[in-house]
């Protein structure tokens, strides 16, 4: 897998675009600056626009090519982030450690779910914000028909309103939904797109 990602990010071209994810730049301008996790941040685009934003970045993703491109786009944009390679399981942070954390069409084997979301969730304050924007299960046959809209094979791996709402029993939901939506992220997410959007404001650790 990780030769797939190494692949797919050592075109000149940024996989996903060098824009911020739309749902991204909708949401984290609405909080307050301070310090936000990107899990598997690819080639930076999210966690370089945080950054402009004012806040202190962190985040891993075990594609070394991927950080290369990340590191290079923060320098043309005057900023910094500390992106690591390191794979889900490998990362390591302090609990409360974030005051937001961002997750941006990140999709767990099935196995992996419910651990992975608690194993984020120690990482975050209280009172601080989850921002997700992900497949949802109806995406998988919209991707049989599209292939450029991208997402995972496995529709296991994608989102309901209802696991969502299993994941994140502690926060307060301040959106959630599911919507179609026009994507246009470079090369990897062209066309409709069936999606789960959250913003969620953690009230106690588990």
């Amino acid at each position: 897998m990780k030769e797939f990602w190494d692949d797919r990010y050592s075109q000149d071209e940024f996989a996903y675009g060098a824009e911020p994810n739309e749902y991204i730049k909708e949401k984290l301008p609405l909080l307050k600056p301070g310090k936000v996790l990107f899990p598997a941040e690819g080639e930076g685009r999210n966690s370089v626009y945080a950054a402009q934003l004012g806040w202190e970045v962190c985040a891993f993703d075990f594609s070394a090519v991927g950080k290369k491109k990340a590191d290079a786009l923060a320098a043309s944009k005057g900023v910094s982030i500390n992106y690591q390679v390191k794979g889900f399981l490998e990362e390591e942070y302090e609990a409360n450690e974030f005051d937001a954390i961002c997750l941006t069409f990140v999709h767990f084997h099935p196995d992996m779910k419910m651990q992975m979301h608690k194993r984020l969730d120690s990482y975050l304050k209280v009172g601080g914000y989850i921002i997700m924007d992900a497949f949802s299960k109806e995406h998988r046959e919209i991707n049989k028909v599209n292939e450029h809209a991208g997402g995972p094979p496995n529709a296991d791996m994608m989102y309901s309103i209802e696991e969502i709402k299993s994941y994140f029993d502690n926060y307060d939901f301040i959106e959630l939904k599911k919507e179609l939506v026009h994507l246009q992220e470079g090369f990897g997410h062209v066309g409709e797109g069936s999606v789960i959007r959250f913003v969620g404001k953690k009230k106690f650790n588990k």
